[in-house]
Order: C-alpha cells, then sequence, then structure tokens
C-alpha cells in the first residue's frame, strides 16, 4: 500500500545545515529557540549552534517501579549534539537567565552512547550503527551509556510510527558522526564557556593550577617551606607533559634543575605533590630513564631533588601492587557487561550465580588494592620525616591515583569540595593525565582506552562510606563527577596534558601581538584597553567550559545536593583514625641522624634497603631487588613496613588520617552508579517513589546510627584520657 511504503521510504539525512531559526541567532532566554513546538509540550531548549534532526511525541519512558510499569510521557529529541527526552509539562528551564545544558538525565551526549538498540516484538532486536539498514519500525529503542544509565523510550502504537523510524535513523547516524571526534572542533561546544549571560559567583573555588599564584598558593596552605615555584617549564621546553610550574627544593637552582629532566622517562622529575604537617613530603616521578648516563653534577641534582633535605628517602614502585591500564579497563569493560545483563534480565544482584560474576570482573580487587597502597603510603608519610617518592614508568595513571588517594586520606583540606576540585587539577589535569586518550570520548584508540580515573572516584566513594562524617561532598556529587566524564565539552576531561589544552582551548579574545623568532608570543591584556574599545562580544572569543562550572549543567537544586548535612567542619582530631576507631596520640619527634643518608625500596608491602646509590641504566628500581638487604638488616626493625593498629603507634596527632577497611565484604558495589540500569535496584536508592523513600530513609537511619556510635566511642576516650 502507498502508505506503509511511505512510512519505510524515509531519506537518508543529508549533511545538517542549521537552520534560521535554531542555529543561536535568537536571544538564549527565548523558549522558542528551536523553532519547532509541539501543541502539547513544550519545545526543547537549545543552545546556540545546536538544532534538532528528528523528533517523536507520545514516547514513554520507563523508569524505576517495582511492578517494572512506571514510565514518563514525553517528546524523544534527536539533535545535531544529543539525544534529549522532554517530558509533558516540562518547561526544561529551571533558571531563565542561566540556561543549562546536559542537566537532565534523559540527555545523553553522542560520545556518552555505547550501544543503540531497535526492539520489534515480531523480530529479533537490532543493535545499530551509523551504517544499519532499518527494516522495521521500533516499538521501543534502548540507549545503553558508558556511565551505567540504560534508557528504554517505547514509541506510541497507533498512526506515528513515521516518527518513531525517523527518530531512530537520526540518532545511530548521528552517533556515527557526533562520536568520532568532531566535537572539537564543533563551535557550539566551544562556546559552552561563554553560554552564561550572567557569571555568578564560584560557588565552590577552584585552582586551576594554570599559573604562578596558584601554586604559591597551594605551597602556602601546606606550609612547605623548604619549597619553592620553580617556572623552568614555563613554555612547555622541558617537558610537555608536565605543567608550567613544578615544586622543587627552595635551594635547587634553574640552571641545576635542568640537568635532571634528562634522566627520567618523559623528561618527568621528582616534584613535590603533598608536604605532611610533621615534615615528610611527598613526591612522583617517572622512572629512569633506560639510557640514564648520569655525570657526577647529574647525580647530585638528582639526589637533592629526591631527597629533598630529608636524610631518609623512601621510593615506592606504584606498577608493584597495582594494576596496569590494560587490566583496568578490562574489569570495567565487564563491569559494564554484567551491569548490562542485570538491568536486561530478572536476576536480583544479590543472586549467587551474579555475585559470582562480579567478582570475576575483579574490578573490586582493583579498588581494594589501590586503597591498601595508599593506605600503606599515608603511615609512611605519616610515622617518620622522610621524603617519599611514587614512581611509575611514565608518571601518568597509577601515580596520579595514588597520589590523590594518599592526600584524601591524609588532608582534610581534600575532603571539602574546593579541595577536592584542587585535588583533581592538580594530580591530574595539570600533571599530564591522559584523559583523552584514557576516557577516549572521541573513539580514536581504544587500545590506549582505561578510565583510571573513574577508578579512583570509585576509591573515594569507599571512603566516603566507611567515613561519611569527614567528608564535605555526598555521593551524589561523586555521581554528578563520574557522570561528567563522558561529557563531550568539559577542558578538564578533553586533553592529554596542559600544553595541549592551552593549544586547542585558546580563547581568541587574547590576540597574538608579537611573535619573534623564538617563538614567544605577548597576549594582550583587555584591562588596559579603553572601555568600548574592543568588541569583546563580537569577537567570538571560544573556549571550552571547565568540569567545575557547575551552574552550566546542574541546577540549584541538585547542586544543594552536593553539600553533606552530616560534615564534621572540624579538621581537628583527637588523633588518627582507622576504620573509625580513635587511637591514642603519641610524640611526633623524629629521628635525624646528621651526615647519614639512605635510599629505600617500598615494594610488595616491605621496605628494601638499596645498597647503590641509584640503579642508573635500568627503568625501573625492582630489576635491582637481588642487590638490596632486606630492611631489617638496615636501620633497624621500627622502619619496617607496618600494618594493622600496632603501625599507628608512633603516628602524629597532627590532622585526621582516614585508613579505612580494606578486608572482603567492606569493599562494597558502588550500587547507585554502577547498578543505575536495573529498575528493582534502582528502587531505595534515588527514592522515585514512596518505597523507594521508605527505602532511602532506612540506609540514612542506618548512617545516623554509626555517626552516633562513633561519637560516643570518641567521647569515652576523651574522659578516659582525663581521668589518667
Amino acid at each position: 500500500q502507498p502508505g506503509a511504503r511511505r512510512s519505510f521510504a524515509v531519506p537518508q539525512p543529508q549533511p545538517q545545515q542549521p537552520r534560521p531559526e535554531a542555529a543561536g541567532t535568537k536571544d538564549p532566554k527565548s523558549p522558542n529557540m528551536t523553532g519547532r513546538r509541539n501543541r502539547n509540550c513544550p519545545a526543547l531548549q537549545c543552545i546556540p549552534g545546536e538544532y534538532i534532526e528528528e523528533e517523536a511525541t507520545h514516547v514513554r519512558k520507563s523508569t524505576p517501579s517495582r511492578d517494572g510499569r512506571g514510565y514518563i510521557p514525553g517528546t524523544l529529541y534527536c539533535t545535531n549534539l544529543r539525544v534529549a527526552f522532554l517530558p509533558d509539562g516540562s518547561a526544561n528551564m529551571a533558571d531563565s537567565s542561566c540556561p543549562l545544558f546536559m542537566r537532565s538525565d534523559y540527555d545523553v551526549a553522542f560520545s556518552c552512547i555505547r550501544r543503540l538498540v531497535a526492539v520489534n516484538s515480531f523480530t529479533k532486536a537490532k543493535v545499530l550503527t551509523g551504517t544499519s539498514t532499518l527494516k522495521f519500525i521500533p516499538e521501543e529503542l534502548i540507549v545503553y551509556c558508558r556511565d551505567f544509565r540504560v534508557l528504554r523510550f517505547r514509541f506510541h502504537e497507533s498512526g506515528l510510527e513515521p516518527q518513531a523510524f525517523r527518530v531512530t535513523v537520526a540518532i545511530a547516524q548521528a552517533l556515527e558522526t557526533g562520536s568520532r571526534g568532531s566535537g572539537l572542533n564543533h563551535a557550539a561546544l566551544r562556546n559552552l564557556g561563554n553560554s552564561q549571560l550572567k557569571k555568578d559567583e564560584e560557588e565552590f573555588p577552584t585552582l586551576l593550577f594554570e599559573t604562578l599564584h596558584d601554586w604559591e598558593k597551594e605551597l602556602k596552605r601546606l606550609g612547605a617551606e623548604g619549597w619553592r615555584v620553580s617556572p623552568v617549564n614555563e613554555r612547555f621546553d622541558m617537558s610537555t607533559s608536565l605543567p608550567k610550574y613544578l615544586c622543587v627544593p627552595s635551594g635547587f637552582l634553574d640552571n641545576e634543575l635542568k640537568r635532571a629532566f634528562v634522566h627520567f622517562n618523559g623528561r618527568r622529575i621528582p616534584r613535590l605533590c603533598w608536604h605532611h604537617p610533621g615534615g615528610s613530603d611527598l613526591l612522583r616521578a617517572a622512572s629512569f630513564h633506560a639510557d640514564s648516563d648520569p655525570e657526577k653534577e647529574d647525580m647530585r641534582s638528582i639526589e637533592t631533588l629526591m631527597l629533598a633535605g630529608h636524610s631518609q628517602c623512601v621510593i615506592v614502585e606504584t606498577a608493584a601492587d597495582l594494576p596496569g591500564p590494560t587490566e583496568i579497563q578490562q574489569a570495567h569493560l565487564k563491569l559494564w557487561g554484567l551491569s548490562l545483563c542485570l538491568a536486561d534480565s530478572f536476576v536480583a544482584p544479590s543472586d549467587e550465580k551474579w555475585l559470582s560474576g562480579l567478582e570475576g570482573t575483579r574490578w573490586l580487587d582493583y579498588v581494594r588494592v589501590c586503597l591498601q597502597k595508599a593506605s600503606e603510603v599515608a603511615v609512611l608519610l605519616a610515622e617518620k620525616s622522610r621524603s617519599v617518592i611514587l614512581q611509575e614508568t611514565d608518571d601518568r595513571d597509577m601515580n596520579c591515583l595514588l597520589a590523590s588517594l594518599v592526600q584524601v586520606i591524609s588532608d582534610p583540606y581534600t575532603r571539602t569540595i574546593s579541595g577536592f576540585q584542587s585535588l583533581v587539577q592538580k594530580e591530574w589535569v595539570a600533571a599530564g593525565h591522559a584523559f583523552q586518550q584514557r576516557l577516549n570520548l572521541w573513539q580514536k584508540n581504544e587500545r590506549d582506552e582505561s578510565p583510571v580515573f573513574l577508578l579512583f572516584l570509585d576509591c573515594t566513594w569507599q571512603l566516603l562510606r566507611q567515613f561519611p562524617r569527614s567528608f564535605e561532598f555526598t555521593e551524589a556529587y561523586l555521581l554528578a563527577l563520574h557522570d561528567s566524564t563522558c561529557l563531550p565539552f568539559l577542558s578538564t576531561f578533553l586533553f592529554n596534558c596542559q600544553w595541549e589544552r592551552g593549544r586547542n582551548n585558546q580563547h581568541h579574545l587574547l590576540n597574538q601581538l608579537y611573535t619573534p623568532i623564538n617563538g614567544w608570543r605577548e597576549t594582550l591584556c583587555l584591562e588596559i584597553l579603553p572601555k568600548d574599545s574592543y568588541p569583546v562580544k563580537e569577537a567570538g572569543g571560544a573556549s571550552f567550559p571547565s568540569a567545575w562550572d557547575w551552574g552550566l549543567r546542574c541546577s540549584l537544586q541538585q547542586r544543594a545536593r552536593f553539600r553533606n548535612p552530616g560534615y564534621h567542619h572540624n579538621g581537628h582530631s583527637n588523633g588518627p583514625v582507622q576504620n573509625g576507631n580513635f587511637l591514642s596520640q603519641t610524640s611526633n619527634k623524629v629521628e635525624n641522624h646528621a651526615g647519614n643518608w639512605a635510599v629505600f625500596l617500598f615494594s610488595k608491602g616491605s621496605l628494601f634497603l638499596q645498597t647503590q646509590v641509584f640503579p642508573w641504566k635500568n627503568g625501573s628500581l625492582s630489576k635491582k631487588l637481588s642487590k638490596w638487604a632486606q630492611l631489617s638488616e638496615g636501620p633497624g626493625e621500627q622502619d619496617k613496613p607496618s600494618r594493622g593498629k600496632s603501625s599507628l603507634r608512633r603516628l602524629p596527632a597532627q590532622g585526621l588520617l582516614l585508613l579505612p577497611v580494606h578486608a572482603g565484604p567492606c569493599i562494597q558495589l558502588w550500587k547507585r552508579c554502577y547498578l543505575r540500569g536495573n529498575p528493582e535496584v534502582q528502587v531505595g536508592l534515588f527514592a522515585s517513589s514512596i518505597v523507594g523513600l521508605t527505602e532511602e530513609l532506612r540506609l540514612l537511619q542506618e548512617w545516623l546510627s554509626s555517626w552516633q556510635a562513633r561519637e560516643n566511642y570518641g567521647t569515652a576516650i576523651e574522659n578516659g584520657r582525663e581521668l589518667h
């Protein structure tokens, strides 16, 4: 029949040209930006440069419910940037003065979609790609997201089949083109950093570590008097993967510093991460270069960097106990597939077979060993004044994770929202973690993909779960940050290093005035120009926003959930904390033997004394283990690596040291993140119904009881001290 043929004769979408009414020429506050509106529901609000490709009305989106029949009616849109579902009766505007983008749980960027499936009751479900030929009208469209969401859209059964077919084909084809790197040059995405008509005051002030002032401010906060900020890499001529500024010993001149770069992989020399109040210093570096053959002066420079004024240096082999990027990627893919199976079946997460599959992913094992290693390093820093160096082959993956976890365990400031964001900027973004390769948003090279940062967020969630009062932020905050890694317009997660980020994210308002032969360029400072003498708005300055610009994609109500109402603001403690128990205070006096210094290797939970100064012409210290003596033959029993409560008898009472339980059942699956695709599991985690709200209340009561028990225990310990 002619009508039936028209249902399937859908023309293939041609290269899209922005529609005049939807190309951003209208006021962003206008509710009619797209020029397309259904009589029964409001039009989708698009950002300038975004336009609607196809839409389908009377779509039902499945929602969590115990009977599996919950749904929300609305309209499904396919734009040139995302898939969006707009519920009927929704205005999609939380604040008319500040349009939000990708703020809804129903909005999915193409880079976030891992699988697209069309379902029809009369034929086999079909996985769609940009080149797929769809030979049936879909009754349901299932979107499997990289962030573990599963979105199910059921189409209307009477008279609207062409819409279902067209929007499904449009999404499949947009997925092919929209996830292959085009977003880096997309004007609409690049302009998001300037899209707010009124820039509100920053809600959570964050150091970006892009300027000398930021680094000096951090150094002052740490109280690291023996250190300075060096601009030796300000033009990235020492190393393109390192930040512009490095924290080095204050008595160390830049000319001496330059001699050390060539002896480390990627020219990534040892530099300060964190200074312990007791005097210890945490550093990080790449492994020694395999072809390095230093002269005497070079060795003196390297020794100065590694000892950092201490009599003892401990080198931590990061790769010795922790998984590699390939292992992390395999575990994450298995976990994603397991969650997918749970979403598509009626198996409960408590099912023995499913739990066996979870154990087979090894994801929780990797979380456990990361927390254990970070706890051991935190103890090394706290028990004696020394320099502790995290050493990894390229210093860009597990060093980022371990350095961050050690600081979260040791430094109360990093457990605030501003402190945590500054920590991510310092140890991941500025330090050169290859986000573009590891997250692989543009699907350029799957071989380098590895969600190391997501593993760090899971470890942080484990700490938050065990010590809920010690964190200013909540699980909702970590979940929002987890999901932000899948958004294709945040400069934080788009590039591999500060140098690359600067080249690709240049603000065009800073015109180049002078380019001498050596390549140095002077930028235009807009502050010296008279008012109205430079067309700022017309210049079209484009920049990707930061992940910390929460106002672009989160409403005030969503951001209010970021703060933990039970947060204990007092940063001081009654002593180090392990597993929530207060331990007795001890003296923090450190014995330094003048004129004597030693270098140790910390690997597999043990310290080894290095008999030679440095293992040159070897990329890894572990190759020299056979030539080293056990520490018990060296300085004495007190320097052995210690585990458990006995290891804390010598810890200083400065700060709050959180040492988590990492045994067996104490490391749990982050259900609110990984099991979002299963309706049964979501009930009680998101409180989407009365039953769910009851379950949420029960969980909160359990947390409250746990907090009160810890408070009572701490009070009892205090009273016992007063009696003695």
